[in-house]
């Protein structure tokens, strides 16, 4: 007497779908694969002809220092990060990038405070207190006539480097 169990087929239902055979599977999902990479490449293309990077302000630019601006006081011009300080006839120009982390310390009578870490600079620059390793450099600053002057923010001078106005 044997006792083998043979398996039964249940019926299928009608509205179940077939089993697909896994080489279907896998050609099916090659096909995909190989159309997604190519609809990824054609919108990278799209995107060649419009520049990656954002337009920046010259590091060069004029000003205009306003007669109001007592001697020893900072002006700061409108989205520079720089201060322009008048100190009688002379004039001269310190960056407000701090030298820590290049946060943009703010001009207070003091001198400058960065609100990042706390770092504290004198009105000539110098490190008052740290963490910040250097002073604030001085920037470069040409005298074009009355009270209009070039700053270029991104030449440094020696600390020290005025113009007569």
């Amino acid at each position: 007497m044997t006792t083998d169990a043979k398996p039964t087929q249940t019926a299928r239902s009608r509205l179940e779908p077939e089993a697909m055979p896994r080489r279907d599977f896998l050609g099916l999902a090659a096909w995909w694969s190989a159309a997604a990479a190519l609809l990824f490449g054609f919108l990278g293309a799209m995107r060649l002809p419009k520049a990656a990077v954002l337009p920046s302000p010259s590091k060069k630019f004029k000003v205009t220092l306003p007669a109001s601006v007592a001697t020893g006081q900072p002006y700061v011009p409108a989205g520079r990060s720089v201060a322009i300080y008048k100190d009688g006839a002379n004039v001269y120009a310190i960056s407000t990038v701090c030298t820590h982390l290049g946060c943009i310390v703010k001009a207070t009578d003091s001198g400058f405070d960065c609100p990042c870490h706390g770092s504290k600079f004198a009105k000539d620059g110098s490190v008052l207190k740290g963490p910040a390793p250097k002073g604030l450099p001085w920037v470069e600053l040409k005298h074009l006539g009355g009270d209009i002057f070039l700053v270029d923010e991104g030449k440094a001078v020696a600390a020290g480097t005025t113009v007569i106005a």
